[in-house]
Protein backbone atom coordinates (compact mmCIF):
# COMPACT_ATOMS: atom_id res chain seq x y z
CA UNK A 1 0.00 0.00 0.00
CA UNK A 2 1.29 3.34 -1.36
CA UNK A 3 1.30 6.57 1.46
CA UNK A 4 -0.45 9.92 0.43
CA UNK A 5 3.15 11.12 -0.17
CA UNK A 6 3.84 8.50 -2.84
CA UNK A 7 0.62 9.05 -4.09
CA UNK A 8 0.93 12.59 -4.70
CA UNK A 9 4.65 12.70 -6.07
CA UNK A 10 3.06 9.93 -8.69
CA UNK A 11 0.39 12.35 -9.55
CA UNK A 12 2.51 15.46 -10.00
CA UNK A 13 4.72 13.27 -12.28
CA UNK A 14 2.23 11.86 -14.51
CA UNK A 15 0.30 15.41 -14.50
CA UNK A 16 3.45 17.56 -14.92
CA UNK A 17 5.60 15.74 -16.50
CA UNK A 18 9.56 17.08 -17.27
CA UNK A 19 8.43 20.61 -16.46
CA UNK A 20 9.39 20.29 -13.01
CA UNK A 21 11.89 18.56 -10.77
CA UNK A 22 10.09 17.01 -7.62
CA UNK A 23 11.89 16.53 -4.74
CA UNK A 24 10.58 15.38 -0.67
CA UNK A 25 12.39 15.62 2.52
CA UNK A 26 11.31 16.21 5.79
CA UNK A 27 7.87 14.92 4.70
CA UNK A 28 7.28 17.93 2.23
CA UNK A 29 7.36 17.57 -1.82
CA UNK A 30 9.04 20.59 -3.87
CA UNK A 31 8.43 21.53 -7.43
CA UNK A 32 11.34 23.26 -8.87
CA UNK A 33 9.88 24.95 -12.18
CA UNK A 34 11.75 27.01 -15.12
CA UNK A 35 10.10 30.74 -15.54
CA UNK A 36 9.51 29.99 -18.24
CA UNK A 37 6.96 26.75 -17.36
CA UNK A 38 6.08 28.95 -14.20
CA UNK A 39 2.53 30.22 -14.88
CA UNK A 40 1.40 26.70 -17.29
CA UNK A 41 2.58 24.46 -13.99
CA UNK A 42 0.86 26.90 -11.54
CA UNK A 43 -2.70 27.02 -13.86
CA UNK A 44 -1.96 22.97 -13.92
CA UNK A 45 -1.65 22.15 -10.78
CA UNK A 46 -5.18 24.45 -9.88
CA UNK A 47 -7.24 23.00 -12.98
CA UNK A 48 -6.28 19.17 -12.80
CA UNK A 49 -8.76 17.19 -11.41
CA UNK A 50 -6.65 14.46 -10.36
CA UNK A 51 -4.73 17.31 -8.02
CA UNK A 52 -6.76 20.23 -7.18
CA UNK A 53 -4.81 22.26 -5.28
CA UNK A 54 -7.31 25.52 -5.17
CA UNK A 55 -5.82 27.50 -2.26
CA UNK A 56 -2.50 29.42 -2.72
CA UNK A 57 -1.61 29.54 0.69
CA UNK A 58 1.49 31.74 0.35
CA UNK A 59 4.06 33.14 -1.53
CA UNK A 60 7.10 34.88 -1.29
CA UNK A 61 10.68 36.08 -2.70
CA UNK A 62 14.06 34.68 -1.69
CA UNK A 63 17.16 36.25 -1.85
CA UNK A 64 19.90 33.69 -2.75
CA UNK A 65 23.08 35.47 -2.95
CA UNK A 66 24.45 34.76 0.69
CA UNK A 67 22.68 30.79 0.93
CA UNK A 68 25.01 28.47 1.98
CA UNK A 69 28.08 30.92 3.34
CA UNK A 70 28.11 32.27 -0.16
CA UNK A 71 29.01 28.76 -1.64
CA UNK A 72 25.62 29.00 -3.60
CA UNK A 73 26.49 29.82 -7.16
CA UNK A 74 22.99 29.46 -9.00
CA UNK A 75 20.46 32.40 -9.65
CA UNK A 76 19.91 34.74 -7.21
CA UNK A 77 15.57 35.60 -6.79
CA UNK A 78 13.33 32.90 -6.83
CA UNK A 79 9.47 32.60 -5.53
CA UNK A 80 8.62 30.50 -3.56
CA UNK A 81 4.53 29.20 -3.19
CA UNK A 82 3.03 27.06 -0.85
CA UNK A 83 -0.48 25.37 -2.16
CA UNK A 84 -2.98 23.50 -0.37
CA UNK A 85 -5.43 20.79 -1.62
CA UNK A 86 -8.78 20.76 0.20
CA UNK A 87 -10.21 17.67 -1.90
CA UNK A 88 -6.88 15.18 -1.60
CA UNK A 89 -5.62 17.18 1.79
CA UNK A 90 -2.45 17.81 0.13
CA UNK A 91 0.39 20.71 0.24
CA UNK A 92 2.80 21.38 -2.24
CA UNK A 93 6.15 24.29 -2.47
CA UNK A 94 6.76 25.48 -5.68
CA UNK A 95 9.91 27.22 -6.77
CA UNK A 96 10.78 29.25 -9.37
CA UNK A 97 13.83 31.34 -10.12
CA UNK A 98 13.98 34.47 -11.67
CA UNK A 99 16.52 34.02 -14.66
CA UNK A 100 18.36 37.16 -14.71
CA UNK A 101 19.35 38.61 -11.46
CA UNK A 102 19.71 41.99 -12.24
CA UNK A 103 16.44 41.99 -13.65
CA UNK A 104 14.08 39.35 -11.73
CA UNK A 105 10.84 38.77 -13.52
CA UNK A 106 8.30 36.25 -13.22
CA UNK A 107 4.59 35.92 -14.49
CA UNK A 108 1.92 36.98 -12.32
CA UNK A 109 -0.59 34.44 -10.81
CA UNK A 110 -2.90 36.85 -9.62
CA UNK A 111 -5.35 35.66 -12.47
CA UNK A 112 -5.14 32.38 -10.87
CA UNK A 113 -5.32 32.80 -7.49
CA UNK A 114 -6.59 36.68 -6.22
CA UNK A 115 -4.58 36.16 -3.31
CA UNK A 116 -1.76 36.63 -4.89
CA UNK A 117 -1.86 40.35 -5.24
CA UNK A 118 -0.70 41.31 -2.04
CA UNK A 119 1.69 38.02 -1.84
CA UNK A 120 3.47 39.62 -4.76
CA UNK A 121 3.23 43.42 -4.19
CA UNK A 122 5.18 41.98 -1.19
CA UNK A 123 8.32 40.37 -2.99
CA UNK A 124 8.07 43.80 -5.40
CA UNK A 125 8.28 45.37 -2.59
CA UNK A 126 10.95 43.99 -0.39
CA UNK A 127 13.16 42.15 -3.34
CA UNK A 128 12.40 43.59 -6.25
CA UNK A 129 10.92 41.25 -8.52
CA UNK A 130 8.48 42.16 -11.34
CA UNK A 131 5.72 40.17 -12.07
CA UNK A 132 4.75 40.57 -15.43
CA UNK A 133 0.55 40.37 -15.44
CA UNK A 134 0.14 42.00 -12.33
CA UNK A 135 -2.46 44.82 -13.29
CA UNK A 136 -1.53 46.75 -9.81
CA UNK A 137 2.28 46.55 -8.84
CA UNK A 138 3.23 49.07 -6.16
CA UNK A 139 5.09 49.67 -3.50
CA UNK A 140 2.61 47.99 -0.19
CA UNK A 141 4.91 48.04 2.65
CA UNK A 142 7.57 50.68 2.28
CA UNK A 143 6.88 54.38 1.27
CA UNK A 144 6.24 55.50 -2.53
CA UNK A 145 9.88 57.29 -2.22
CA UNK A 146 11.36 54.76 -0.78
CA UNK A 147 14.64 53.91 -2.54
CA UNK A 148 16.17 50.16 -2.86
CA UNK A 149 14.45 46.92 -1.52
CA UNK A 150 15.14 46.17 1.72
CA UNK A 151 15.34 42.39 2.11
CA UNK A 152 17.63 42.30 -0.56
CA UNK A 153 20.79 40.85 1.00
CA UNK A 154 22.89 43.65 -0.24
CA UNK A 155 20.74 46.56 1.36
CA UNK A 156 22.58 48.18 4.23
CA UNK A 157 21.15 47.66 7.58
CA UNK A 158 20.43 50.92 8.07
CA UNK A 159 18.67 51.73 4.80
CA UNK A 160 19.98 55.10 2.10
CA UNK A 161 17.63 57.62 3.76
CA UNK A 162 15.79 58.40 6.84
CA UNK A 163 12.97 60.75 7.73
CA UNK A 164 12.17 63.22 10.06
CA UNK A 165 9.49 66.22 10.86
CA UNK A 166 11.02 69.64 10.43
CA UNK A 167 9.72 71.74 12.47
CA UNK A 168 10.80 75.10 10.19
CA UNK A 169 9.15 73.20 6.73
CA UNK A 170 5.75 71.66 9.24
CA UNK A 171 6.39 68.54 7.10
CA UNK A 172 8.33 65.80 6.81
CA UNK A 173 11.39 65.38 5.06
CA UNK A 174 13.88 63.05 3.61
CA UNK A 175 17.48 63.35 4.68
CA UNK A 176 21.01 60.73 4.01
CA UNK A 177 21.70 58.33 6.88
CA UNK A 178 23.44 60.08 10.00
CA UNK A 179 23.33 56.63 11.97
CA UNK A 180 26.87 54.94 11.79
CA UNK A 181 27.09 51.83 10.66
CA UNK A 182 27.78 49.65 13.80
CA UNK A 183 27.98 45.62 14.37
CA UNK A 184 24.48 44.35 16.45
CA UNK A 185 26.56 42.20 19.00
CA UNK A 186 24.40 40.29 21.68
CA UNK A 187 24.70 41.92 25.64
CA UNK A 188 26.32 39.28 28.04
CA UNK A 189 24.94 39.25 30.69
CA UNK A 190 27.68 38.28 33.28
CA UNK A 191 26.11 38.47 36.73
CA UNK A 192 25.86 35.20 38.67
CA UNK A 193 22.43 35.49 40.14
CA UNK A 194 20.62 36.89 37.29
CA UNK A 195 17.22 36.13 36.92
CA UNK A 196 17.17 33.86 40.53
CA UNK A 197 14.71 34.33 43.35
Amino acid sequence: MSTQLEVLQSTLAAALGERVTVTVALGEVTLVVKAADYYSVMQALRDNAALGFDQLIDLCGVDYSTYGEGAWDGLRFAVVSHLLSVKHNWRVRVRVFAPDDEMPVLASVTSLWRVSNWFEREAFDMFGIIFEGHNDLRRILTDYGFMGHPFRKDFPMSGYVEMRYDEAQKRVIYQPVTIDPRENVPRVIREENYGMK
